[in-house]
């Protein structure tokens, strides 16, 4: 079977065929760095994070952008309203950088602890404004953008394709456009390409048309082209952006280089909180260091690749409850394997259990070639589990051979594909515990030692000892070792 991806330009599964054979190139948009980063971009970056691993196990040379957006992003999420970042720094007293440079440092640490593949090209807005202001000089020599008081506005009008990703057309946009529009604008529709820095704004720079700023749009326009070249394979993002954001992007670009933008569109779909999407703006947000302080990063990733990419998903703390239960019967299954082969006997791997895992693994890359299927992949390495633990506990040797075959294909399916299986698991819930409790008991006989109730001191040490625990007195005080033929578990 093909890899085979869903593109929201044709609203379509299509084979997925890369321009130049053997090579992908991938532009994801990135953050907007104004605040800490949230579940809703985590489902963004681990999906596309798996994407791109997925690529990569299939042999190709990937090239993965992602932009820091530092500039710009208007607080609207469309064309007006004040720049995101600027606001952030006005209302802390900070230097506009200060800002982008702290929430940058925070982003990648959540991505870091989500095991979320550092992008190839990590590009910001504000280091590109010289082939922004390029862009816009392009386009007005074109005419499909005009100068109006220091701003640069693309016509839509003067693009026919305008919508054809979002399938909107430009009348419905203009009948639906708000009372009050930009005066400068020559249709309501029409979006910044270059914005005139009004008094105050601290992001300025020189252009030809005074100290201004760039549009939101611009940068992921020029950056693509920049790092990956006209066309490139694949281009994702946000569900949510894909009007006006990356509409924007297809027309500038396109009317600018006169050549097709992106070939194949791999949106993902939102996080919601009782079916309303999450979002800063909504304040119905979890950022993910908070989610960090109740679960495991890698029960976070887990929940999020439990549904499809293109799916939503609904966030509740009880989903993540049992996203880390589902988690850990599967690093059972791993520790077991790993536990098994410190013993195991020499010897090849057998050959109807190989059997089994091409199986498994046959399941699992056709669920991946369906559209990155992450929650089928996961039902075939559950499935796995099952036969893995049926094998280890019936009682018969399994030879170091096949245990290195399984150990190997959870590292390979679970761990480089899916990153959830890392190569140190982290310890165990509950491991520790049973420490706890038998020095809880040491202690409580201790006590009773010193009252010199000896009955009760003797009776804690008789019952310990039948579950295979003996109590070992000394000058350094009391220790405790499990007796080898006890029969404990």
């Amino acid at each position: 079977m093909t890899l085979k991806v869903y593109n929201y330009m044709t609203r379509q599964k299509e084979e997925f065929k890369p321009l130049h054979e053997g090579r992908v190139g991938i532009y994801v948009c990135g953050p907007t760095v104004y605040g800490h980063a949230h579940i809703g971009h985590a489902k963004v970056y681990v999906s596309f994070d798996v994407v791109v691993r997925y690529l990569r196990y299939l042999g190709y040379k990937v090239r993965y952008v992602q932009n820091i957006t530092d500039v710009g992003h208007l607080t609207d999420n469309a064309d007006e309203g004040e720049d995101k970042v600027g606001r952030k720094a006005r209302l802390e007293q900070l230097e506009p950088m200060e800002v982008v440079d702290y929430y940058t440092r925070s982003y990648f640490e959540d991505m870091d602890a989500l095991n979320v593949t550092r992008p190839d090209i990590s590009s910001r807005a504000s280091g590109h404004v010289p082939e922004q202001i390029e862009l816009a000089q392009i386009l007005i020599e074109k005419g499909y953008a005009y100068e109006a008081n220091g701003s640069v506005f693309f016509s839509v009008e003067s693009f026919p394709e305008y919508g054809k990703l979002s399938r909107r057309k430009v009348d419905e946009l203009e009948e639906g456009a708000r009372v009050e529009v930009n005066p400068d604008k020559r249709h309501p529709a029409d979006f910044a390409v270059w914005r005139t820095a009004p008094p105050g704004h601290l992001m300025r720079w020189k252009s030809p048309w005074g100290e201004g700023y760039p549009g939101w749009h611009a940068e992921c326009s020029v950056m693509a082209a920049k790092y990956l070249g006209l066309p490139f394979d694949i281009h994702g993002g946000g569900l949510e952006n894909i009007f006006p954001h990356n509409e924007s992007e297809i027309a500038q670009s396109e009317a600018a280089y006169g050549v097709e933008f992106a070939r194949y569109w791999l949106l993902n779909n939102m996080v919601t909180v009782d079916g309303v999407k999450m979002g800063k703006s909504l304040g119905n947000f979890v950022t993910i260091k908070d989610a960090l302080q109740r679960h495991e990063p890698m029960t976070i990733r887990f929940f999020i690749l439990s549904s499809h990419y293109r799916s939503p998903t609904d966030f509740s703390e009880s989903a993540l409850e049992a996203a880390g239960k589902g988690l850990e019967r599967l690093y059972g299954a791993v520790r077991l394997v790993r536990d098994h082969l410190a013993t195991a006997e020499d010897g090849g791997a057998d050959a109807a259990f190989q059997k089994v895992l091409d199986e498994h693994k046959a399941r699992f890359t056709e669920a991946m070639d369906d559209d990155f299927n992450t929650p089928q992949a996961l039902a075939a390495l559950f499935d796995l589990t099952k036969e893995v633990n049926t094998l280890l506990n019936s009682g018969e040797p399994v030879t170091q051979g096949t245990l290195e075959a399984i150990d190997g294909l959870y590292r390979e399916l679970g761990g480089d594909v899916l990153g959830i299986i890392p190569d140190q698991l982290p310890e165990e819930v509950g491991a520790g515990l049973e420490d706890a409790l038998v020095q809880i008991l040491i202690d409580l006989r201790q006590e009773f030692r010193q009252a010199k109730d000896w009955a009760k001191a003797d009776a804690i040490r008789d019952r310990l000892a039948e579950v295979g625990i003996a109590l070992e007195d000394g000058p350094e005080g009391t220790r405790w070792r499990l007796e080898r033929n006890s029969g404990s578990s």
